[in-house]
C-alpha cells in the first residue's frame, strides 16, 4: 500500500493476522503512473505491477515502540503550545491593567500583582480560570519532561547527541526516533532533504530559481532543530559569527534555517559514527574518506 495517514488500525490488523505489509513512497509511485486517469483499480494494478517487476519503492517504517514514544514528544509539544497561548492571554490581561513586566509576571511578585487587580465579574472569572489551567499545564509539562529525560537515559544514541552544545533531551530523543537508522542515509545532504531544510528548486536551461524550503518530513523535529540551533549559535563562537554573517546578508529567518541544517548534519554524523561532540570536533565528518589524515582533508 502507499503511505497514507489514519491507517494504523489496518497495519495492526494485518500484523495480528501475520501478514507482511509493505508501505511504499506515495510520491515515487505517483511518478511511475503514465495515464492521467486515476482510479482505485488502476492504483492497485500499478502497485501489483511494481511488485512483480521488483520496482516497488518500499520505505522504512518505525516500530510500534518508536511510534508510541513519538506520541510522547508530540503530546508535550502540544501541551507547551497550549500553555503559551494561556500565558499570552494572561499577559494581555496584565497589559490592559497597565502592568508590563514580561517574564517577571510569572514570578511570585508578578503573580501577586496579577491576582490583586480589581476586575469586572466575567473578567475576574476568566483570569481565575486561566490561572487554574496554567497550573495544570505546568504540572503536566513537568511530568512529560521527566518522562522524556528517563527515555533519554535508556538510549545511548540520544545521550551522545546531548553532548552537542544546544541539544537538549527533547531534541536528541526526537532526532533518534525520527531518523531511525543512520545508515539509511549516505550523506548530510540527504538528511537535510529528508527533514525539509533544503530550498525548492525550479531550474531550466541556464535559469535557476531557488524558493523557500520544502518543509517535507517531520515538522516537530524541524521546529526543534531551529530552536536548538539558536542556542548553539549563542554557545559556540564560530557558530555565532556564521549566524550573524548570514543574518546580515540574507535575514534572520534564513540564517536560523541554515544553522538548523548545519546542526542536523552534525547530529547525523555523530549518530552514524557513534561519536560524542568532542570526537566530532577532533575527527570531523570526513574521517575515513580519501585524502583525510590527522583531522585534515
Amino acid at each position: 500500500m502507499e503511505a497514507s495517514g489514519h491507517a494504523r488500525w489496518f497495519e495492526r490488523l494485518l500484523a495480528e493476522l501475520n501478514f507482511e505489509l509493505w508501505i511504499g513512497d506515495a510520491a515515487e509511485i505517483r511518478t511511475k503512473r503514465v495515464r492521467k486517469q486515476k482510479t482505485d483499480r488502476q492504483d492497485a494494478e500499478l502497485i501489483l505491477k511494481l511488485m512483480l517487476e521488483d520496482r516497488f519503492p518500499q520505505i522504512w517504517v518505525p516500530s510500534w515502540e518508536n511510534r508510541d514514544l513519538r506520541q510522547l514528544l508530540w503530546h508535550r509539544h502540544r501541551m507547551v503550545q497550549a500553555r503559551t497561548r494561556i500565558m499570552n492571554q494572561l499577559q494581555a490581561v496584565a497589559l490592559n491593567e497597565g502592568l508590563r513586566c514580561k517574564k517577571r509576571l510569572w514570578r511570585e511578585a508578578g503573580r501577586e500583582q496579577l491576582e490583586a487587580f480589581r476586575l469586572a465579574p466575567w473578567a475576574s472569572q476568566r483570569r481565575r480560570d486561566l490561572l487554574e489551567l496554567l497550573g495544570r499545564l505546568d504540572s503536566t509539562v513537568a511530568k512529560l519532561t521527566q518522562a522524556i529525560e528517563q527515555e533519554v537515559e535508556k538510549c545511548p544514541e540520544a545521550r551522545r547527541l546531548q553532548t552537542h552544545p544546544g541539544v537538549g533531551p527533547l531534541t536528541a530523543l526526537a532526532f533518534v526516533l525520527i531518523i531511525g537508522r543512520a545508515d539509511r542515509f549516505q550523506c548530510g545532504k540527504q538528511i537535510a532533504s529528508y527533514l525539509g531544510l533544503v530550498p525548492l528548486e525550479e531550474s531550466s536551461g541556464n535559469r535557476r530559481r531557488l524558493g523557500h524550503i520544502t518543509k517535507q518530513g517531520n515538522s516537530l523535529l524541524r521546529f526543534l532543530l531551529v530552536e536548538a540551533a539558536q542556542v548553539t549559535a549563542r554557545s559556540i563562537p564560530e557558530w555565532r559569527s556564521k549566524y550573524f554573517h548570514l543574518a546580515m546578508r540574507r535575514g534572520r529567518e534564513i540564517a536560523k534555517v541554515a544553522m538548523a541544517r548545519k546542526l542536523a548534519v552534525q547530529m547525523y554524523w555523530m549518530m552514524r559514527k557513534e561519536w560524542d561532540y568532542e570526537q566530532l570536533r577532533k575527527f570531523g565528518s570526513h574521517a575515513g574518506q580519501p585524502g583525510y589524515r590527522h583531522g585534515v582533508k
